[in-house]
């Protein structure tokens, strides 16, 4: 394959044709490449790219540039201010070699049904900002590894919402790390917000639960929500009973962190 490195968002939205990947943390691309799971014609690499990195806050929002890595937001003094769930689920994505290469932008345009911060933008509702539009977590997120991005449309930044209190939990795989389970949940003045992760095919907002928080935002509020196990994923590390039940399990320990 051919190999670009663009200096600006339009000159690397210009370089992409049918076949041409853009490259971010290369976390998964790489790899899948490696395996021949993946080809492209060119690879373009957002990198060297100034204005999809950084972190700012201002007033009650949090913004993280697309290619802002993953050891970045869990150092980060704002993130840690303004919502150290955020930062304390970036700590615990992957391992250090995966933290210091892999990109926030990266992993949401991916869309790993076992991935961290797809639960973060859900449970916090974000917005992700695009060269060509903004979008909600809610509606970013559609499938299976699939998003609402469109064929060239480059992943800008994330805006947060900062939120009165906020907590994350996973249940991790002891070798990948990824989330066989876990649960975002925070509250804010336009109500509280549980988010799954690794449980099912996509991330998903658990309303039951969320509902019983409005009234009394502590664990045992959640303690007798169960999750159908029905639809939910199931593979040789737990079946979709099991990732029911850690929903509940995660989802208390997530209150207890925001608490």
């Amino acid at each position: 394959f051919d190999y670009e490195r663009p200096s600006g968002v339009s000159e690397a939205a210009a370089a992409i044709g049918e076949d041409d990947r853009f490259i971010a943390g290369g976390q998964t691309l790489i790899p899948t490449l490696k395996l021949r799971l993946a080809e492209a014609g060119k690879l373009v690499d957002l990198g060297g790219i100034p204005d999809l990195k950084g972190i700012s806050a201002s007033g009650s929002e949090l913004s993280i540039g697309a290619m802002t890595r993953h050891a970045d937001v869990a150092s980060s003094a704002e993130v840690k201010s303004a919502i150290p769930a955020l930062a304390y689920l970036a700590s615990h994505i992957g391992d250090a070699q995966v933290r210091n290469r892999g990109t926030i932008g990266g992993s949401i345009a991916n869309n790993d049904p076992a991935a961290d911060y797809p639960a973060a933008l859900v449970g916090l509702g974000a917005t992700v900002h695009t060269n060509k539009r903004s979008i909600s977590a809610e509606d970013f997120f559609v499938d299976l590894f699939e998003t609402a991005l469109e064929d060239g449309e480059i992943v800008t930044k994330v805006s947060f919402p900062i939120p009165e209190k906020a907590g994350y939990a996973k249940f991790p795989n002891p070798a990948s790390r990824f989330a066989l389970t876990g649960v975002f949940v925070s509250k804010s003045a336009n109500g509280v917000r549980v988010a799954v992760t690794g449980a099912g095919p996509c991330v998903f907002r658990q309303t039951e639960m969320e509902a019983a928080l409005e009234s009394n935002f502590s664990a045992d509020a959640v303690s007798g929500v169960k999750t159908e196990a029905s639809g939910l994923n199931a593979d040789i590390h737990a079946s979709a009973e099991y990732r029911a039940n850690l929903i509940s399990v995660m989802a208390a320990r997530a209150i207890k962190a925001a608490s």
